[in-house]
């Protein structure tokens, strides 16, 4: 049967040049497309993942983690899809750190400092740059990213039948 379509398809690109660069735009939609949702359910799952990590340590959380731990969680995983070159493990998780990090400087001079929501301040701790970022939980987010790389790769995997998973530790 895919013969019978492929050939049908042949025949009507040479009838009709016109036919193929319709179907070629039709393809290159539909894979934006699937990309996008792709990216929009990676986005979901590490945006609730990262919200109810939070209430399971802090007992409490804000949807504006949701939205700061999905974006860290696409970020993550774009590492893989847009770098050209294989990155360690360990090179990935520092990447990650500095992700993380960044996007919780910039959501937190969003929702604490510019609307004035408070809903973390770590101007008691050690090295923290105006309260929002801190040494000890750009620690904590190094070791917290090996979960995360591992678990988008798990994901897209499982959900997205993309390439099975290999880690070089170094």
């Amino acid at each position: 049967m895919q013969y019978l379509l492929y050939f049908y398809w042949k025949k009507s690109v040479y009838q009709n040049p016109a036919s193929h660069t319709i179907f070629k735009k039709r393809v290159n939609r539909m894979e934006r497309r699937l990309k996008i949702e792709k990216h929009l359910i990676l986005f979901v799952l590490g945006g609730m993942g990262y919200f109810f990590l939070e209430v399971l340590v802090r007992g409490y959380s804000h949807y504006t983690m949701f939205l700061c731990g999905g974006a860290c969680f696409l970020c993550i995983g774009l590492l893989n899809e847009s770098v050209k070159i294989k990155m360690s493990f360990v090179s990935q998780m520092v990447l990650s750190t500095f992700i993380i990090t960044g996007l919780e400087l910039i959501t937190g001079l969003i929702v604490n400092v510019w609307l004035g929501w408070d809903i973390w301040d770590y101007s008691d701790l050690p090295y923290n740059f105006k309260g929002q970022i801190c040494l000890l939980y750009s620690v904590l987010w190094f070791f917290a990213s090996s979960v995360a790389i591992v678990m988008d790769d798990f994901l897209r995997y499982k959900l997205f039948h993309e390439e099975k998973p290999h880690y070089k530790i170094l």
